[in-house]
């Protein structure tokens, strides 16, 4: 390993060790979703999935 690799890794080590807290804190905060909010987000990311698929059929043929 050279000294760069070793420094990115304790440099990630430190964002975690310095984030974590925060991002714990604003997760205990932030307000709860609705089940219609929810389905919304689910049916986003499946049309996001299924125009990926669609993508990569196209590329296949």
């Amino acid at each position: 390993m050279d000294w760069l690799k070793i420094f990115s890794a304790l440099f990630i080590v430190a964002m975690l060790v310095f984030l974590w807290p925060r991002a714990g804190q604003m997760i205990r905060e932030s307000r709860k979703g609705s089940l219609n909010e929810w389905l919304l987000v689910g049916m986003l990311l499946l049309g996001v999935a299924a125009f990926v698929a669609f993508l990569m059929y196209g590329i296949r043929r």
